[in-house]
């Protein structure tokens, strides 16, 4: 068994002492778990889910506090403080993450957020963070197909649109004209697979393509009429922008699953309302 830094580990309570309890590290040894961090009636024996990683005087420490992101990952996290070395930020234990200035392309300030990858330094064997995203993203070939559902952290807005983190290891980018509501920085979505490209990035979409995701909306939009009293004040003449503050979906699928629904003569549409249609 190999301690994993900045990952859950799971250990074994070897001995108690005044100031906490010792975990078997195995080859690293015995590792501490200080008072303020172990669970009541803890009992050598007993094994425990905690994060590893090394205090002040580098000596591996154990905690059951959970962190906002574990090593390998990528996160959107709050910078605590800046120093002359670098900006420490808030990750959930009690001692902050640094990101060196060399991994900043743009000077963090206290109080700001920024998506970062989290790693295990390989000079000093420290858990840091990195700002510099596209470094630790794979160069594989994703293994996905168009429509795949796949959750995205977007990390930086371009003239094209939203560069997004999928499923925390690829590269994809959201078209801005496919967007229609906020989606800022940060943002931790749902999202589709639109189009695996030759060089192995990825299109993504915020909306399921195709029949599936027409009928899935028809649904919904039916369930939301008969929620709210058979009828929206919105139709073929509303702003997408509109359409997509109430649904979140784009003005055409919009338009698709009205045109399902009034097909099924279930609804009645007019350019700025739909309406349920009445029993015959």
């Amino acid at each position: 068994m190999r301690i994993e830094l900045g990952k859950s580990n799971r250990l074994r309570v070897v001995k108690q002492v005044d100031f906490g309890v010792y975990l078997d590290g195995d080859e690293d040894g015995e590792i501490l778990l200080p008072s303020r961090y172990v669970p009541a009636g803890c009992k050598p024996g007993d094994e425990l889910e905690v994060l590893i990683y090394l205090d002040n005087e580098e000596r591996l420490v154990a905690t059951t506090e959970r962190p906002l992101v574990y090593v390998g990952e990528f996160a959107f996290l709050r910078v605590s403080w800046v120093n002359a070395y670098g900006a420490f930020l808030h990750w959930g234990p009690m001692k902050d993450l640094f990101v060196p200035f060399r991994e900043q392309p743009v000077a963090m300030r206290q109080g700001e957020s920024y998506v970062v990858h989290v790693h295990v330094d390989r000079e000093s064997f420290r858990i840091a963070a990195s700002a510099r995203v596209e470094r630790y993203l794979s160069h594989d070939r994703p293994p996905y197909r168009e429509g795949d559902p796949v959750e995205v952290l977007v990390y930086r807005r371009t003239p094209l649109g939203y560069l997004c983190v999928v499923d925390n290891l690829y590269s994809g980018l959201i078209y801005a004209n496919e967007v229609f509501g906020p989606l800022g920085v940060g943002a931790r979505v749902q999202a589709y697979v639109r189009h695996v490209r030759p060089d192995g990035k990825l299109d993504i979409g915020l909306q399921r393509v195709g029949l599936q995701g027409v009928d899935d909306f028809a649904q919904a939009l039916l369930d939301y009429l008969h929620a709210h009293g058979g009828r929206v004040a919105l139709g073929d003449k509303s702003p997408a922008e509109d359409i997509y503050a109430t649904f979140g979906v784009s003005k055409k699928t919009f338009k698709r699953a009205a045109g399902e629904l009034y097909r099924q003569r279930l609804i009645h549409i007019a350019d700025t309302e739909i309406r349920i249609a009445d029993p015959s």
